[in-house]
This record gives structure tokens, sequence and C-alpha cells, in this order.
């Protein structure tokens, strides 16, 4: 699919609806290339220049941009703690402290995070969660009555052993209440299974890192196997669930509901999602498959850095259009074409076109 190329809008024309449609635009980051708020800022300036209006509304899922998105929304201050990365080695991370409520936001994947390894280095049997459980014990001692952790994004697969470690060693977490963000709805169980291989897992590895998973899983107070949201993060949020009474809720509406975000949808005419891929895993607690459950009624377009797997552009035929764009040009191109009503072809008959398109 190449990036001019427009999926065609099967939902109802905006043009008529109000002199002046108004769209919500709500895309995630395209890793390792824009952030949300750079995608939503381009895509608005796209929608404006062709005398339409734009909320830009910048979202996560509970990964990688988490604390950015949730810090434009709820105020607070960014702060350093010294940790460690996924491999022991020290380093310092920022977490976020909203001084009105009390409550800290921590993103895991700033001290356990994919992006802190190289592909050279990645070792899902020997990286630890150590990091993000001193994080968590930073937010402690700031005497948080509640630490927000958003799961995702992470080089990990120890079950969260490495971060009840250093949660025990340094006295435990207090009466701080853990709630979890978390960016995929994957079991405990299958934390390896699905998501090892991307860090680092050969088939071997993933089926020694799956027995270890089990057999920790077993030895917490409660059993996280089975129950949705566990898995992420390597398995971790099971263990802060299963051992800290942690509350799972995924990252994706969690994020939306801190935005108001469906406040917001009522105010507009059409939604505007994104992320840099679109895949087999965005239904999986991604941002794009919640804003789909949650438009009530308004049209939902798709701008994203690239389409992967065959077959995807069928399984999302109840998009309104679908873009592909990864420049600041392109974004900007992709948020006036919206209203120009620029297209190719209809969704329905995308499934075979190339999609290995890269942001």
């Amino acid at each position: 699919m190449k990036r001019s190329e427009l999926a065609r809008t099967v939902g109802p024309d905006l043009s008529r609806r109000r002199s002046t449609p108004r769209f919500l635009v709500a895309p995630d980051a395209f890793k390792g290339t824009l952030s949300a708020a750079e995608v939503a800022r381009a895509i608005a300036r796209g929608v404006r220049a062709a005398g339409g209006e734009a909320d830009e509304c910048p979202v996560a899922d509970g990964g990688e941009g988490t604390i950015a998105v949730l810090l434009e929304a709820l105020g607070g201050e960014e702060r350093g703690a010294a940790c460690h990365d996924p491999l022991g080695r020290p380093i310092e991370a920022r977490w976020a402290w909203l001084a009105a409520s009390r409550k800290a936001l921590v993103e895991m994947a700033r001290a356990s995070g994919l992006a802190l390894v190289s592909p050279a280095e990645r070792d899902a049997e020997a990286a630890s969660s150590a990091g993000t459980g001193e994080l968590l014990l930073a937010a402690r001692d700031a005497g948080a009555v509640e630490a927000i952790l958003a799961i995702g994004g992470t080089a990990t697969s120890d079950g969260g052993a490495g971060a009840l470690s250093a949660i025990e060693q340094a006295g435990g977490l207090g009466s701080m209440r853990l709630v979890l963000a978390c960016d995929v709805r994957t079991p405990f169980e299958a934390a390896a299974e699905v998501f090892g291989p991307q860090k680092g897992a050969s088939p071997a590895a993933v089926q020694r890192l799956t027995e270890r998973l089990n057999t920790i899983a077993a030895e917490l107070p409660r059993d996280p196997r089975g129950i949705a949201l566990t898995g992420a993060g390597g398995g971790l949020a099971g263990a802060l669930w299963a051992a800290h009474g942690a509350v799972l809720r995924g990252g994706a509406s969690f994020v939306l509901d801190a935005l108001a975000f469906d406040r917001r949808v009522a105010l507009s005419d059409a939604v505007v999602a994104g992320e840099g891929r679109l895949d087999a895993q965005t239904r999986d607690g991604k941002i794009v498959g919640e804003i789909l459950a949650r438009a009530d009624s308004r049209p939902v377009h798709a701008i994203v850095g690239s389409v992967a797997g065959e077959g995807t552009l069928r399984e999302w035929a109840e998009l309104a259009s679908l873009r592909v764009a990864g420049t600041i040009t392109e974004l900007e191109a992709a948020g006036a074409d919206l209203l120009a009503g620029a297209s190719a072809e209809p969704l329905s008959d995308r499934g075979s076109a190339p999609m290995t398109d890269q942001p």
C-alpha cells in the first residue's frame, strides 16, 4: 500500500452533518518515529487547513509514551529515580508525581523497556523487571497513596520475579495502592509464547520461559493464570495482582477515561485513530480497537504508519477509512484528505494490496 493511497470512506458524508465538521484526533505514538502529540498535531493541522475543526487528543495504551499523554491531561511533574535496566545496569528513569492527588505515574518501559537493550543484547531469559520495582519504591518513598503503573513495551518475561524481589527486599509497598494500565489482554501463562520472540527468545527459550512462568504462578499467593491482562509486562501484571492486590485495567481504556474521551466524542462528528503499525495485535487491548468500541456511532478513520499481515484490511472493515502516512507531511495531507473525501478504493477490495510499507 503506497502512503498516498487512501481507503474509501464508508461512513456518512461529514460535509453534510454541519458546515464545519469536527474531528476528535486521537492517535497513539508511531513508535520510534513520532510521539502521540506530534502525530495529533500534524493530522489536526491538515484538518484545519482543509476547513475543519480538530480536537487534539493524543492517546496511549499503557505502553511507552503513556506518562507523557497522562501528564498532558492531568498535570504534574516528572522526577528521576535510580534503578536498573533489564540487564541489571544502573540507570536513572523518570516517573511522574501528581501533587494534588498524591498519586504517582510509573511507566514500566522506562526501567524495563525493550528500547533499553539493543537487538544484539536481547535476552528474554536474563531480563529482569527489578528496575520497575525500584521505581514503585521511589513512588512509595515520595508518599504516594496510589501508583498507576503503565505496563507495556518491555524486554522482560520473568513473571515479575525481579520486581517482587526488589520490593520485598526494600520492605514492601506499605499502604500504597497499585493500579495497572496493561497494554495487552494476554493471560499470565501465555506471556512468553505470545511476546517472547520479539524479546529475543528462541522457540526453546519460549518453552523454558513458559515453564518458569507456570512455576512462578504456582508459588504466588493467588494464581494469575487464565486471567486476562495478567500477562502484560512479561507477567509483571499478574505478579503484582497476586502479591500486592493490584487493580488490573486495560491500558487503552484507562487512558481514554483519563482524557474524558467519551465526552469529547459526543462533541465531535468523527474520530481519527492511529498508531505506528496496524496488525494482528491491534485488537488485543490496543488503542484503535478501544476507540472503535467507544466511538458512539461516529465514523472512525484510521491513519497508521504501516499495515502488516494478509487479510488485515478485511479484518478492519468497520473503519470508515484507512490511510497510511508516516511523516509529518504525509500526516498533514491525510488529515486534509479526511475533509476532501479523497479515496482510492473500498476497504473490502484492499486485502491483497502490498502491506509492508514502514514508517
